[in-house]
């Protein structure tokens, strides 16, 4: 079952998946970052996520609701947690120096493979992707990775007051 799942799978996808294996390992690697830079990324994983709920289930209200709240949940967290340490800047350069770290590279890889499980199961047609628990769970999932996202550009952007 597994070989067909793949040979169904769009050429786009696996480009798609390189793409953020090339980027998760980039942010491992530290850096320095102008303030547009630093803002993509998270912003990126908002609208991707805010869009894999309206694809995957539509513009239904638990949904919504379900993303806000790991969206709201994971941004406070990861900001009170410092999901990120070492972050400096230079008032001269307006660039940010960022350490590296896998934590990038693990949350898009873990939103890839939920998005990719979850149009699996929609092209399965399974009865679960239609309950509102299921829906809620990966709504809430796919804002939870964008809210850590968020929360690291909190983080960085804290560090222009230091």
């Amino acid at each position: 079952m597994l070989i067909q799942i793949l040979k169904h799978t769009p050429i786009w996808v696996f480009c798609l998946f390189f793409i953020l294996l090339s980027l998760g390992f980039l942010q491992s690697k530290t850096r320095t970052v102008n303030r547009r830079r630093v803002i993509t990324i998270p912003c990126a994983m908002l609208v991707l996520s805010f869009f894999g709920v309206i694809s995957a289930f539509g513009p239904i209200y638990a949904g919504l609701l379900a993303w806000f709240i790991g969206i709201t949940a994971a941004s406070w967290l990861g900001f009170k947690l410092g999901i990120i340490k070492g972050v400096t800047y230079s008032k001269e350069n307006q660039t940010f120096l960022i350490p590296g770290s896998w934590i990038p590279f693990i949350l898009m890889m873990a939103l890839f493979f939920t998005k990719y499980a979850v149009n699996v199961l929609l092209a399965l047609q399974l009865t679960i992707v239609q309950s509102a628990e299921f829906i809620a769970v990966v709504s809430c999932l796919y804002g939870c990775f964008s809210g850590l996202f968020f929360s690291r550009l909190l983080v960085i952007r804290r560090a222009i007051n230091k």
